[in-house]
């Protein structure tokens, strides 16, 4: 739920980062980040593990423009993917305004992704969110790799609710803002809305 800040005109939105492990989350905010200027972003927070894997949250508020007068401020967050950390994915999770799953495009990968998506509808629903009403987009990443799944293969385990789908591959920064923004522009429709 958004946080709205009246002193400062401002309303906060979370975006959370779900997927499998090693799935390219965290490079997702990194390209985002290292793509924004410096103006418009906040502090990046990352916390990871001597093997350099997302442990906790990278954190980056994103200023996106204005609704009825209040400055929009996006803070966007992965979650671990590996499922050892179940405690901090579903943590992060609280709060959320909308969500960005990251899929695996590699075919071994697909019972991981399979996994990471029901964790991410369950994890919603102990919060009390409808997976179903929840600005959602899907993006299936790693779409360079000469293992990846064809698209409709992919969509057709994934794909849950009609929702959007955008190819990316996130180390190049292909499909990655176009991602962000279509999630950010859902948000955006359902503050409006309340």
């Amino acid at each position: 739920m958004s946080f709205i800040n009246f002193a400062a005109r401002e309303i906060n939105c979370k975006i959370v980062y779900y997927g499998p492990g090693l799935g390219g989350k965290t490079t997702n905010l990194q390209h985002i980040f290292d793509k924004t200027s410096a103006q418009q972003k906040g502090k990046m927070i990352s916390l990871a593990t001597e093997t350099d894997r997302t442990l906790f949250f990278d954190f980056l508020a994103l200023d996106l423009g204005t609704v009825r007068g209040f400055k929009t401020r996006f803070h966007l967050y992965t979650v671990p993917g590996q499922v050892f950390y179940e405690a901090s994915r579903k943590l992060i999770l609280r709060g959320v305004d909308g969500v960005v799953f990251v899929a695996d495009s590699q075919e071994e990968r697909m019972d991981a992704n399979i996994e990471a998506l029901d964790d991410l509808v369950s994890n919603l629903k102990d919060h009390g969110y409808e997976f179903e009403k929840l600005p959602y987009v899907l993006q299936l990443n790693k779409r360079d790799l000469p293992n990846a799944l064809p698209v409709d293969k992919i969509k057709k385990e994934l794909v849950r609710r009609d929702e959007p789908v955008f190819e990316a591959i996130a180390c190049q920064g292909n499909g990655v803002f176009e991602t962000l923004k279509e999630v950010a522009r859902r948000v955006l429709i359902e503050l409006k809305k309340s």
